[in-house]
C-alpha cells in the first residue's frame, strides 16, 4: 500500500512537532502521512548502515541518525531511514539544514514513483547525496539532478570524502540472518 495521509484534516507544524507516534510519521503540506514499516530486510539494511557510519564516524567525519525528523520545507517534515550529518553540525530536536546524506530503504509496499517524489523533495531542500536501497532485488539508486539512477559501480560514495559503502558487503548481511 502506498503512503497515504491519515486523514484530510490539516495540522499545524506546532501540532505535528508536539505529537509523537510509534513509528514516527511524516508531515507533508499540513497532512500527517504514515510511513511504510520496514520488514526484516529493511531492518537489516538500516542497522548495517547505521552501524557502519557509527563505526567510521571519526574517519569519515560524520554523525549518523536513524529516523530523525528533517524539516524539508516550511510545512514539510520527512523521516529518512538513515540520515548522515557532517560532524560538528548542530541542530536542536530536528534537522533544519540539508544533511550530507539521506538514505531511504524500500519496504515491499513502497513504490519507486513515490520514492522519486520524496527524493525530489530532498533535492529541493538541498541534499546532494540521496540514496535509495531496495533490499529485495538488492539494488541501490542515487537520486541526481537527472533523477533516480541505478548504481552500477557496486558502491555508494560521497565525492570528496572517504565515504564508501560496498553494496555486495551490505547485501551479504541479508544472507546471514
Amino acid at each position: 500500500m502506498a503512503t497515504q495521509p491519515i486523514s484530510d484534516e490539516l495540522w499545524t507544524v506546532r501540532e505535528y512537532l508536539r505529537t509523537s507516534w510509534s513509528p514516527d510519521r511524516e508531515f507533508v503540506d499540513g497532512r500527517i502521512e504514515e510511513r511504510n514499516l520496514g520488514e526484516k530486510e529493511h531492518s537489516i539494511i538500516q542497522r548495517c548502515l547505521t552501524v557502519l557510519f557509527a563505526i567510521r564516524r571519526a574517519e569519515w567525519k560524520v554523525e549518523v541518525f536513524p529516523e530523525l525528523r528533517t524539516q524539508t520545507g516550511a510545512r514539510s517534515f520527512r523521516v529518512p531511514d538513515v540520515l548522515v550529518m557532517q560532524a560538528g553540525e548542530k541542530f536542536d530536536r530536528y534537522v533544519t539544514n540539508p544533511p550530507m546524506i539521506a538514505i531511504e530503504i524500500l519496504s515491499p509496499e513502497d513504490s519507486l514513483r513515490l520514492m522519486r517524489e520524496k527524493a525530489s523533495e530532498y533535492r529541493g531542500f538541498g541534499i546532494d547525496n540521496i540514496w535509495v536501497i531496495d533490499p529485495e532485488p538488492r539494488v541501490a539508486y542515487r537520486y541526481t539532478s537527472a533523477g533516480l539512477e541505478e548504481v552500477q559501480t557496486g558502491e555508494l560514495t560521497v565525492p570528496g570524502t572517504p565515504i564508501r559503502v560496498v553494496l555486495s558487503e551490505l547485501f551479504a548481511e541479508l544472507d546471514r540472518v
